[in-house]
């Protein structure tokens, strides 16, 4: 394989949403410690987490709606992080990625990034004229030493990756929780099929792990079956 081997690691209800509703405001990691019948076994989601890989993708859009651009510098974390950014990251946000990351890889088409003007011996702009992750993705490990990354994105994000072929494994913890609302960003978001004829497009799941957790909580583990 010319990339990395990639695992989609989320948290989801069980009716398939990874946030609290519709907007920034709402989100799963603020909102749940919340919830009474919830928090109380969300623990085990972080500590999975923890074990996951080395390397972790993920979107700056989901980074600003976790606070980066505002956040304190934190402290430096064994993890080197793949952020797909345009515009939703500043040079705050950026230097806060730099300041946790062991390696921090920006994917951008945006010529104008504000990480072209920030100067840390860890970051790596990764420029591309049209945003091409399977690219991006070979270059990660050909370039960078990445044999295995984790996939937290948002669920538009997912989508992409999920229809280039580029999702070998999932690992869902399950929330004893209930959502709804159509507009509530799910697991895989994106468009939805148009016609029957696309139907070949979707992809099996074979499962490799059903483990229930305290608290009415599950962790689900799939690898996507490829075609022969």
């Amino acid at each position: 394989m010319n990339r990395p081997f990639t695992t989609l690691f989320m948290l989801m209800s069980v009716d398939g949403k990874i946030s609290t509703g519709f907007g920034d405001e709402l989100d799963f990691d603020r909102d749940l410690p919340l919830i009474d019948g919830v928090k109380q076994g969300l623990h085990q989601y972080y500590e999975i987490e923890q074990t996951t890989d080395l390397w972790s993708f993920n979107t700056g859009r989901v980074m600003k709606k976790t606070g980066v651009n505002e956040k304190k510098m934190p402290e430096k974390t064994p993890v080197s992080f793949v952020i797909a950014d345009n515009h939703h990251l500043n040079e705050q946000g950026v230097y806060y990625m730099c300041k946790r990351s062991k390696d921090f890889v920006l994917i951008t088409s945006n010529r104008e990034h504000p990480a072209f003007r920030v100067k840390e011996d860890n970051l790596h702009i990764l420029f591309q004229n049209e945003t091409d992750l399977s690219e991006a993705f070979r270059i990660l490990k050909e370039g960078y030493g990445c044999e295995r990354l984790t996939i937290q994105s948002g669920g538009t994000m997912n989508s992409l990756l999920l229809k280039q072929g580029l999702i070998d494994q999932i690992d869902i913890v399950v929330v004893p929780l209930l959502v709804g609302g159509k507009e509530t960003p799910s697991l895989i978001g994106g468009t939805s099929l148009t016609s029957v004829d696309e139907l070949s497009g979707l992809s099996a799941l074979k499962l490799l792990e059903c483990k229930a957790l305290e608290g009415s909580y599950l962790r689900l583990r799939y690898e996507i079956v490829r075609d022969a």
